[in-house]
């Protein structure tokens, strides 16, 4: 896990400061995160897991999940639409896209 996200080498961090009118990420921190939103302390976090304990972690989670039924905007339900409604309405791709057929497709 580690081996696929760990960023740009030491030089390239040093170069990509230099490019930019600074010597550390210190630096350029300061000089773009407003200092009334800056954290007096560092954060305290707890110590980093692998990808395999992330997703162990993560399925702990979701274990504590309860399925319950949305009633929300779920569309239709025991209802017969007519076919004009369906055609010209709900299959018509004129309600979902942009795309206007040119005459001479029309008449194909």
């Amino acid at each position: 896990f580690a081996r696929r996200h760990m960023g740009p080498r030491p030089q390239e961090s040093i170069s990509m400061l230099q490019t930019l009118g600074f010597d550390s990420f210190e630096e350029l921190v300061k000089s773009t995160v407003p200092e009334n939103i800056m954290a007096d302390k560092p954060l305290e976090l707890e110590d980093p897991m692998s990808e395999s304990e992330a997703l162990a972690q993560i399925r702990k989670f979701a274990e504590k999940n309860k399925v319950m039924k949305s009633y929300i905007g779920q569309g239709y339900y025991d209802t017969q639409v007519p076919g004009v409604i369906l055609r010209n309405m709900l299959e018509n791709p004129g309600w979902y896209t942009a795309y206007t057929p040119y005459q001479a497709e029309i008449s194909q």
